[in-house]
């Protein structure tokens, strides 16, 4: 038996549909007029334009006919028999509908109590590594969420392991029952709900065609302005997720253009940090972790709470930033600012969704790089590690009185290749930094502590995790934007690509023909007045000879 109906979660006919979804009642309730339909046909074909769905056979490839049927052949350890069973749910962007051309999948796999869950992170990987069809697999059992990632002909899948406080799976099992949660392990309790919450959204909107469009409209609009990323201290989906699933509540009727419209209307005048909530979630004295800022005084420091429907209710934006929250709400009032001018005709849902031009942008860039020699060894775990922990960075940026943002570009790029091969390859981030500076006495900056900080707590992780290389080094420059070598962006920028182009920087035509070098390295040149160690110095313009 396999749980997963990809029509489960169809659209609701208008006599099953309750007068009010949510905590309040709509806002409006009219019905579509034509130009709204009009408007969300425009829409549609903008976002058809930049390839963000899959096609029928991209999506059949992913169904349940054939890549879940298959895990759940081996999707349990051998001391498991067909009578006590087990089940895997998707969940994510892909149970929400909005999985994009190269999504990966999330997946939830459900086992009996009597089982370890050691048993998941040994038996179960070993079955998973010898299928022909599994590439690239990897257990993190000691992240927040343990996983297994893996690679399924060319399909990334993120697994996690839940166990039930019951002896057998029954084929009814309702995961939205509060006592699924009870006296289970917390790591448990965190990998039930990546299922729980996703399934709670979909039934708590009006109309879910209408909600999957509009949340794919808000997902491309994030990613092309560069603040889709909750690792790095943005939103992730499922905060984007709640976000439009509360536009759909109270505008039930809507269509997606409106619903789009009136995302960035209403989120332009929300006053953080009043929480976004779809439902009122149920205390139970189940001893969780319970997201309270009455009860709790940490919940109370969080800028931008958007809160997950299902129990224990959480904050899905606990990373967010001073910085990130300022980026946040200023791309938010510039989509607010375009959609008002599409509604008098005198923009194109195109100029919604023009790429940001970070570099542009930002007058001086912190190119921080990580290095290794043996890139053989342990080099996807330390990059992933480093990645994790940047918001730690840009917190310490942050407590510079002279440092006023800092906008942590959600791409990893390669790094400067060196000539010896034994020198390794390297992994770059890049931050673009707003800086306080009004007198030359103040005009240098000198971030050496803070990196510092940052260099320590990454060698400390990479130590207790086992994964410590002694050729991994960490280093960082500081470039003004004048430095940067870059022509005009076409789309957006993937993890595994070079550096993206964006706009040519200000030089005049025959200074041109000389800045055709490597892209980012031109501090790196014999007459650099940026040295990329482990100090990072910021030089106003007016101070640089």
């Amino acid at each position: 038996h396999f749980p997963f109906n990809p029509n489960r979660s169809q659209t609701p006919t208008w006599s099953n549909m309750p007068k009010t979804y949510g905590l309040t009642g709509p806002i409006s309730e009219d019905l579509p007029e034509e130009e709204n339909l009009i408007q969300t046909r425009k829409l549609l074909d903008t976002m058809k334009s930049y390839n963000v769905y899959e096609n029928n056979l991209e999506f059949e490839h992913r169904c349940c006919t054939y890549f879940f049927p298959a895990l759940f052949n081996v999707n349990v350890p051998e001391v498991v028999t067909e009578k006590v069973g087990g089940k895997i749910f998707p969940f994510g962007s892909y149970h929400l509908g909005v999985h994009s051309k190269g999504a990966d999948i999330d997946a939830l796999c459900v086992g009996p109590g009597f089982l370890e869950r050691k048993a998941f992170f040994t038996s179960f990987f070993a079955k998973l590594k010898a299928q022909k069809e599994v590439k690239d697999i990897q257990a993190i059992e000691e992240a927040y969420v343990p996983v297994i990632t893996l690679s399924w002909e060319g399909i990334q899948i993120d697994l996690v392991f839940a166990l039930l406080s019951r002896r057998s799976v029954p084929d009814n099992l309702d995961l939205l029952n509060n006592s699924i949660v009870k006296d289970i392990d917390i790591r448990c309790v965190r990998s039930f709900n990546g299922y729980r919450v996703t399934e709670q959204i979909l039934r708590l909107v009006p109309n879910v065609l209408n909600f999957r469009v509009a949340l794919r409209a808000i997902k491309l609009w994030a990613k092309q302005r560069n603040i889709y990323s909750n690792k790095l201290g943005f939103l992730g989906g499922v905060s984007w997720a709640i976000m439009v699933a509360r536009i759909c509540q109270v505008y039930p009727n809507a269509t997606t253009s409106t619903l789009v419209i009136k995302f960035f209307k209403i989120f332009s005048m929300w006053v953080w940090p009043i929480p976004i909530r779809l439902i009122e979630v149920e205390k139970c004295n189940y001893n969780l972790p319970f997201w309270d800022p009455k009860v709790n005084q940490s919940d109370r420091c969080h800028l931008m709470p958007i809160i997950t429907p299902a129990y224990p209710q959480q904050n899905t934006s606990v990373n967010v930033s001073r910085s990130t929250l300022a980026i946040l709400n200023e791309e938010i009032h510039r989509g607010h600012a375009i959609c008002q001018e599409i509604e008098q005709k005198k923009a194109k849902w195109s100029e919604l969704f023009e790429q940001t031009d970070f570099f542009q942008k930002y007058q001086y860039v912190l190119r921080h790089v990580k290095m290794k020699i043996d890139i053989a060894t342990h080099r996807t775990q330390l990059v992933g590690l480093v990645e994790s922990k940047i918001r730690l960075l840009v917190s310490t940026l942050e407590r510079n009185e002279l440092v006023s943002l800092a906008h942590v570009h959600p791409h990893a790029f390669p790094g400067h290749r060196k000539a010896n091969k034994k020198d390794g390859q390297s992994t770059m981030w890049l931050i673009g930094l707003v800086l306080n500076v009004k007198d030359s006495e103040r005009c240098k900056i000198n971030l050496e502590c803070s990196f510092e900080t940052f260099t320590n707590i990454i060698n400390s992780l990479a130590r207790s995790s086992d994964i410590y290389d002694e050729g991994m080094s960490l280093s960082v420059a500081c470039l003004r934007r004048e430095d940067l070598i870059y022509e005009p962006q076409q789309r957006a920028p993937q993890p595994s690509e070079t550096l993206p182009p964006c706009h040519v920087s200000p030089v005049s035509a025959d200074k041109q023909g000389t800045k055709k070098r490597e892209l980012l390295h031109r501090s790196e040149t014999p007459s650099k007045k940026i040295k990329d160690d482990k100090v990072c110095s910021i030089i106003h313009p007016n101070c640089m000879s």
